[in-house]
């Protein structure tokens, strides 16, 4: 059986880019290297990447980089990014894709660590989305302690080599603060990033 439901993440990722506005899509992320429209490509490259992961594909989806260039949004993105998240959660609803090893970002994973990393895709990315524009974010709680436990385990203290380029120096967060904002700080994201012109009031 899937070790997670990805349907509600997936779902909430969905209703927040069916309600990003066009005037938001140059606004800043918490990536750094990010605004609104360069993550909304990364989002539509991770449902390719992992897309060909849930069924042990080889080829580009096994060895694509991360997207993220605004410029190749699709035109009609807000229908068609949610159409592909249900196609990608559809995937990996099947066991076999949970099971064995497969290949993502040109990396050999367990089936079962590259679903976790997958949901934390679809979790972390709605964080992202939902702070840069300023839309209501709500995380699927019952499916946080898998991420977490493997993002403790990945970036523990001494294990920066792993952090690679993708990931900043991890934040300090309370040890009694929310599941979510210790996982965003050991990912190198500040748990209250709020939009620039939100600082100013």
């Amino acid at each position: 059986m899937p070790v997670i439901d990805l349907r509600p993440a997936s779902k909430h990722l969905s209703a927040l880019i069916k309600a990003v506005s066009d005037d938001v899509l140059f606004e800043p992320t918490p990536c750094s290297n990010y605004c609104v429209g360069d993550l909304l490509d990364h989002i539509t490259g991770l449902t390719v990447a992992f897309g060909g992961a849930a069924v042990k594909a080889d080829g580009e989806s096994a060895s694509m980089g991360p997207a993220g260039d605004g410029s190749n949004l699709h035109p009609d993105w807000r229908v068609f990014l949610p159409q592909r998240l249900e196609t990608l959660v559809s995937a990996w609803a099947h066991p076999d894709a949970w099971t064995g090893t497969t290949r993502v970002g040109g990396q050999e994973l367990p089936g079962e660590i590259a679903g976790i990393v997958l949901f934390g895709e679809l979790t972390i990315h709605g964080w992202d989305l939902a702070r840069a524009t300023d839309i209501p974010f709500e995380p699927d709680r019952a499916s946080l302690l898998p991420l977490f436990d493997l993002v403790r385990q990945t970036f523990s203290p001494g294990q920066d080599a792993a952090r690679g380029s993708a990931f900043g120096p991890a934040v300090p967060v309370a040890e009694d603060a929310p599941m979510l904002d210790q996982t965003l700080g050991l990912l190198g994201r500040d748990p209250t990033w709020t939009r620039p012109e939100n600082n100013l009031r």
